[in-house]
């Protein structure tokens, strides 16, 4: 059976959609020993031989794990500082990667896979994939604020916005929880710098609707039923 190639790569765990389709841009794709740049060209996923800058690629079981991810890790798949990885919380012999991010000292959902597919699902700006924050801020959020937020804040030259805004704790209004639907570095942080705040602890508690029903630095394997949830969810 004939695929693009892009899917291919994405499919075997290479990368994300996006990801792969850089390497293939950039000349890092073979395949039966031709150099390969046309994101649409197809191959014969039974008989055809593909390298990413040499290393054969072969097709993988997919996996999903849910981390609860700790302060002090990077979300990247190595780091040339040596600091810890999110991929190195997680035991698997399988090329797992992140999908999306979460800073340096934020905790909270991050799910790590090695379906490009589903990860370019779940990132891209188009599916408005919701992400549910806890945020701690340095004093309290005024009520004008609090409607700024929701109608819309321009950070980088661009608008954003929160879909909600709630408080958990009754008249404390230093503590927020936040719905958002974009993936911007930074973006909470952001928002609330604009007008004035400083961000002093952030928690992702939900990612696509998956909430952290494990202690933070720990880690499990999602089920079939969670993910097809997903996929059925937010999926074109």
């Amino acid at each position: 059976m004939e695929v693009r190639l892009n899917k291919y790569l994405a499919d075997c765990g290479a990368g994300s959609r996006r990801k792969v389709e850089e390497f293939i841009l950039q000349g890092r794709v073979e395949v039966n020993n031709k150099l390969i740049i046309d994101l649409a060209y197809k191959v014969d996923q039974e008989n055809d031989l593909v390298r990413v800058d040499g290393e054969k690629i072969t097709p993988k079981k997919h996996v999903y794990y849910l981390l609860n991810k700790p302060r002090g890790v990077i979300t990247s798949t190595a780091d040339e500082k040596r600091r810890q990885t999110v991929i190195d919380l997680i035991d698997t012999k399988e090329s797992i990667f992140p999908a999306g991010r979460l800073d340096y000292n934020t905790t909270g959902v991050l799910i790590l896979t090695n379906d490009g597919d589903f990860a370019n699902l779940v990132t891209h700006p188009s599916n408005k994939i919701p992400r549910e924050y806890e945020v701690w801020l340095d004093r309290q959020i005024e009520e004008k604020d609090r409607e700024k937020l929701l109608k819309g804040v321009f950070i980088e030259g661009k608008r954003g916005k929160f879909t909600k805004v709630v408080f958990p704790k009754k008249n404390n209004f230093s503590i927020a929880v936040v719905t958002a639907v974009e993936g911007r570095n930074h973006f909470v942080k952001n928002m609330f710098s604009a007008l004035g705040y400083t961000v002093k602890t952030l928690n992702r508690l939900s990612f696509a609707g998956i909430y952290a029903d494990i202690p933070v630095g720990a880690y499990r394997k999602m089920n079939k039923t969670e993910i097809d949830g997903v996929i059925s969810k937010y999926g074109k």
